[in-house]
């Protein structure tokens, strides 16, 4: 058996090389680049595709947080409620609007525990981002009604999530502002950086376009000082070209983690399934106290994994002057030594998921 990697993006490319080049020859012929075409039609296509009346393109998922932060008008001495365990994007998007993270617990699916969240909640708190982590929706009715009840924004952090599904309704529809990354390693993604920011307000809609692009009203006037954070024209027709194909690739993301859960489950903890929540696992991963011990000897048999993430971020070096320390967040921080994601990913063939699973057997059936 060859080397199966975590991820094999080049396979991806493969099935549209054709298509891709041809995007890439055409607007290169035209010198379409910047704010396009293509981006206002990836654009429609996206929110359309979500269920919200608008999607502005930006440059990243993290700028995407970031933009959203700054048109709600979160700034310094605000608080913005998020969890420990995810990329630090989520957190630095927080820093860089001048607000202060506040972490709270997650539960066993990885997501923020909305039991705990009322206790994090003071007078500074402006808004709260629910990770959709691993591409599995958060529990968002009760998150939703404590935001009412506080008055507070939803945000969703949605950056692994597209089609993702809470209650038959799609991920990037519950916040006023909702973000999505379109980074390599994301079900769907363009040829570099990109994100995405639904929302159903005209007015957000508005004040989205004139911040990524420099606060310009037009292309003499500027209005408000913003910032250059667009999606690129070639990425845009990039990713509207791969937004036909999303709901089939997931489809295969979830038939070979249905395989994985059901093989696997007597040895090692894996994600459950629940009837009201549609996961299109991003990731998938298994939790075992022999962690380390397993990824060494997939490694030896020549398959790629990776824990993510094996150091929450309250205790990451930038996080020092939050003022959290270890045991702030058991649950994550549990969680963080026992998760190996394996490969996972809509070009894996029957005969590798079914090679990772014949070596995960190995190492517990022979130790």
């Amino acid at each position: 058996m060859n080397k199966i990697p975590l991820v094999n993006l080049g396979l991806n490319y493969m099935r549209l090389r054709d298509e891709i080049l041809s995007i890439f020859d055409e607007l290169s012929k035209k010198g379409a680049y910047v704010l396009t075409e293509e981006v206002r039609r990836f654009e429609k296509n996206f929110a359309e595709y979500c269920g919200t009346k608008y999607a502005i393109g930006v440059a990243n998922g993290g700028e995407a947080l970031f933009l959203s932060l700054k048109a709600l008008g979160v700034g310094p001495g605000d608080e913005v409620i998020t969890v420990p365990n995810t990329f630090i994007a989520t957190a630095w998007a927080i820093i860089a609007a001048g607000a202060r993270p506040v972490f709270v617990d997650v539960r066993e699916d990885f997501n923020i525990n909305p039991l705990l969240i009322e206790k994090a909640i003071t007078s500074k708190t402006k808004a709260i981002i629910p990770v959709h982590f691993t591409g599995r929706p958060a529990e968002m009715d009760p998150i939703l009604d404590i935001a009412k009840k506080y008055n507070l924004h939803i945000i969703e952090d949605a950056a692994q999530a597209i089609g993702a599904e809470y209650k038959g309704k799609r991920t990037g529809t519950f916040g006023v502002l909702n973000c999505f990354s379109l980074h390599p390693l994301k079900n769907l993604h363009v040829h570099g950086d990109g994100g995405v920011i639904t929302t159903d307000s005209q007015e957000y809609y508005e004040l989205l376009l004139k911040l990524r692009n420099n606060g310009l009203k037009n292309r003499d006037e500027c209005e408000i000082w913003g910032f250059n954070s667009r999606l690129d024209g070639i990425q845009a027709a990039i990713a509207d070209l791969k937004l036909k194909h999303i709901d089939q690739w997931n489809r295969r993301y979830i038939e070979i983690a249905e395989k994985y859960i059901v093989e696997l489950s007597p040895l090692v903890s894996v994600p459950t399934q629940e009837s009201h929540i549609k996961s299109v696992y991003h990731r998938f991963m298994i939790r075992t106290e022999r962690r380390n011990a397993l990824q060494q000897f997939l490694q030896e048999a020549h398959i790629e994994s990776k824990a993510h993430y094996p150091i929450p971020l309250h205790l990451q070096e930038c996080a020092k002057n939050l003022g959290y320390k270890r045991g702030s967040f058991p649950v994550a921080e549990r969680l963080s030594d026992t998760i190996l994601s394996i490969p996972l990913y809509s070009e894996l063939t029957d005969d590798q998921a079914n090679y990772v699973i014949e070596q995960i057997k190995n190492f517990f059936n022979n130790q």
